[in-house]
């Protein structure tokens, strides 16, 4: 149990420090990466160090990231591991499953968001709420999270902004299907809305890839 505690907080310390550097991707996989160590940590500082814990870092680090990234895969990852290690969420006084419902609706709604923005460029921040609906605060949130990941740009504007997407849409991607993982080639635009997979003939949003992924 030591060990794992060690390991978790140095991998988090890694995550935190990608973070800080403005590499949101690497923070999540280096979260992810701990997630093998999260149950032997928390029993070890349960019983050593008579902690509580409200929630883990590590899955937070998750559920902030993903619905932002587009990263369904990260959810699931996240519910495999609550399903496998019960007693993380035993163990914490959050509704860990619960979290992952909301972040995914959110991950939902900020697809919606980003198709607006590729349709109609240039809109004001201050009409998302009328246009979308929801709540501004929400919205204003999420655009602020992109900016900082230098995927939006915001330019002032008589009180509000002005907004554009500084990311090209027309660039090809790879993503795969989460039903039948069968990995195509498509402009991004294209594969940040709901698609046909040719294999399984789903219709399905499909999970971006890394670059590096396979």
């Amino acid at each position: 149990m030591e060990a794992h505690c060690e390991n978790y907080h140095a991998l988090m310390a890694r995550a935190q420090a990608a973070e800080r550097s403005g590499l949101f991707r690497v923070t999540v996989d280096v979260a992810i990466s701990a997630f093998g160590h999260i149950d032997g940590m928390m029993q070890f500082e349960r019983k050593y160090e008579e902690k509580e814990f409200v929630s883990v870092t590590a899955v937070e680090v998750v559920l902030r990231y993903a619905p932002l990234l587009f990263c369904s895969e990260y959810l699931d990852k996240l519910e495999s591991l609550l399903g496998e290690y019960r007693r993380i969420e035993r163990d914490t006084s959050a509704d860990l499953a619960a979290k992952v419902a909301e972040a995914r609706a959110r991950m939902w709604n900020n697809h919606r968001l980003w198709g607006h923005l590729e349709l109609h460029p240039e809109t004001r921040q201050d009409e998302l709420r009328q246009i979308l609906g929801g709540e501004q605060e929400y919205w204003r949130s999420v655009i602020e999270a992109w900016e900082k990941m230098g995927l939006v740009r915001r330019t002032p504007e008589r009180g509000s902004y002005r907004l554009a997407l500084s990311t090209r849409m027309g660039e090809v991607v790879r993503g795969k299907c989460p039903k039948c993982a069968q990995v195509a080639e498509a402009p991004k635009a294209m594969l940040l809305d709901e698609v046909e997979c040719k294999r399984c003939g789903g219709r399905v949003l499909f999970v971006l890839l890394a670059a590096d992924a396979s």
